[in-house]
């Protein structure tokens, strides 16, 4: 079967993870199946922009583009998009490194017409080497991270996970972009939300969508020492329920929260209960993973009901932009 042609965007904000970069353009030039550009989109950093366009300058393949839109990552992204012009656009954060069959493996989910979206698995690089033994696996999407209770496989789902995830191109056509006001948006604050309100109204949009993970696609997601602590564990979880209010407010509780229902209610609780056996059998970490689990929880819930509150008292002041039609795209033979 012909492969499809790949856009890979890396959206990137600041020189401190300059090497990281570096790391993350290699991993898609190596590829097993090559990408047909890679698109590097600076979010508002001047001199960013103009250090990546001089390290790339001459090198096929590799664009280097200003955020056309406000700062954050949901304009940054639509930047990239906009350029794309390969068939399918995919997402790699800009501190992590994609295995060399990454792009392979997300190519085959799109050999079925009805799929709009692929992502794959990410899997933590620990700065010291080795997982806190207070950190939760069910938690591992505070650090960007797949987390333990999602089925292993190749599984339909809600959404993907955006640092790891492909679309095709037509799912922005008929979609529109990635909501602005939603997720990070370089006031340091750790949002989340805005591609998972993306899926939702993808599939809104077009009813027969399936989005898909494989967990075959995988990529390594570098976690620097300062989100190992347990401060960053608490302000992430809340900021995540600061965003899943804003997600609700846009699709609904019923979609908006389908997921989390099951997680909270299922995932969540069979955690707690290993933590406190390992920590009842006498090994290292069980009651603080299990605290970890009840602090998540409750931290998240607080956020969720603050961002409601906000939400109902002062508005919501996310935007979902138009994108450039995709126009003929070529496939690579």
């Amino acid at each position: 079967m012909t492969a499809r042609a790949f856009s890979v965007v890396i959206c990137v904000y600041t020189e401190e993870r300059w090497n990281d970069i570096l790391d993350a353009v290699a991993s898609v030039r190596s590829q097993s199946l090559p990408a047909r550009e890679i698109l590097l989109v600076v979010d508002h950093n001047p001199a960013l922009l103009g250090r990546l366009a001089d390290e790339y300058r001459g090198s096929p393949g590799v664009r280097v583009l200003a955020n056309a839109g406000p700062r954050g990552l949901s304009a940054g992204r639509n930047t990239g998009v906009a350029a794309a012009r390969g068939t399918i656009v995919a997402f790699l954060d800009d501190d992590a490194v994609a295995g060399r069959e990454w792009l392979r493996h997300l190519d085959r989910g799109y050999d079925d017409p009805e799929v709009m979206a692929v992502g794959g698995r990410t899997l933590p690089s620990w700065a010291s080497g080795r997982r806190p033994l207070w950190f939760p696996e069910e938690f591992d999407w505070v650090v960007g991270c797949t987390y333990r209770g999602i089925p292993p496989g190749t599984v339909r789902v809600r959404n993907v996970l955006g640092g790891n995830a492909s679309f095709r191109r037509t799912a922005f056509d008929a979609a529109g972009g990635f909501a602005t006001g939603i997720g990070r948006d370089g006031d340091g604050r750790p949002l989340g939300g805005e591609e998972t309100e993306f899926c939702i109204r993808l599939t809104r949009t077009r009813p027969r969508a399936v989005l898909l993970i494989d967990d075959r696609a995988v990529i390594r997601h570098k976690v620097p020492p300062a989100r190992e602590r347990f401060g960053y564990f608490r302000s992430r979880t809340y900021a995540e329920g600061l965003s899943k209010a804003l997600v609700t407010r846009s699709v609904g509780a019923a979609r908006g929260l389908e997921s989390e229902r099951r997680y909270t209610t299922r995932v969540l609780p069979a955690g707690a209960l290993r933590g406190l056996r390992d920590f009842l059998l006498g090994r290292p970490g069980g009651a603080g993973r299990a605290g970890a689990v009840v602090t998540g929880v409750l931290a998240a819930a607080a956020g969720y009901a603050v961002g409601s509150a906000r939400a109902r008292r002062d508005g919501v002041s996310f935007a979902v932009p138009p994108v450039e039609p995709a126009g003929a795209r070529e496939e690579v033979r």
